[in-house]
């Protein structure tokens, strides 16, 4: 089994909603079982400003799906929310980012882990550290530090 960590975001309708029923949707996945899940985070957009806020958070899987089988899955979850893919950084009822999968290096086209903007993302460095603190991103420095970059991006965890 391999630990992957998945990043989820959602913007549009019930966001939160969705974060929570996408979550539940990892937990049927096949040949994988849900380590932790992080508290739901709420941030401003990056890119397109004028946006809704976005609700995010980290899950921490163990799989033995491959990379490419488990990214597509995400896909597949994300087409069943009613994800559509406009324009980057626009608005989505779901977004679905393998952050890493286990050690794996790659820069494939299809396929690029570790998610290559996660050390630059608040909204991904402060729920992966709630779940994982001892989370190591290949090439990169600590989390600490990755997050101290970013203490200018507004992100606020959500109590529930």
């Amino acid at each position: 089994m391999i630990r992957a960590y998945i990043a989820l975001g959602a913007n549009l309708d019930n966001p939160a909603a969705a974060i929570r029923n996408a979550i539940s949707e990892l937990r049927t996945l096949p040949h994988s079982a849900m380590v932790a899940v992080s508290s739901l985070y709420r941030s401003a957009p990056v890119g397109l400003k004028n946006q809704p806020d976005f609700i995010n958070a980290v899950a921490a899987v163990d799989t033995s799906l491959s990379a490419r089988q488990l990214l597509d899955a995400l896909f597949a979850i994300e087409a069943a929310f009613g994800r559509q893919r406009s324009v980057r950084n626009a608005p989505r009822t779901l977004d679905m980012d393998l952050l890493l999968y286990g050690d794996s290096i790659s820069d494939d086209p299809q396929l690029t882990v570790p998610h290559p903007r996660m050390h630059q993302r608040a909204f991904v460095l402060l729920p992966l550290a709630e779940i994982a603190p001892a989370a190591a991103i290949p090439g990169q420095p600590a989390l600490p530090a990755l997050i101290a970059a970013c203490s200018d991006q507004a992100i606020a965890r959500i109590d529930d």
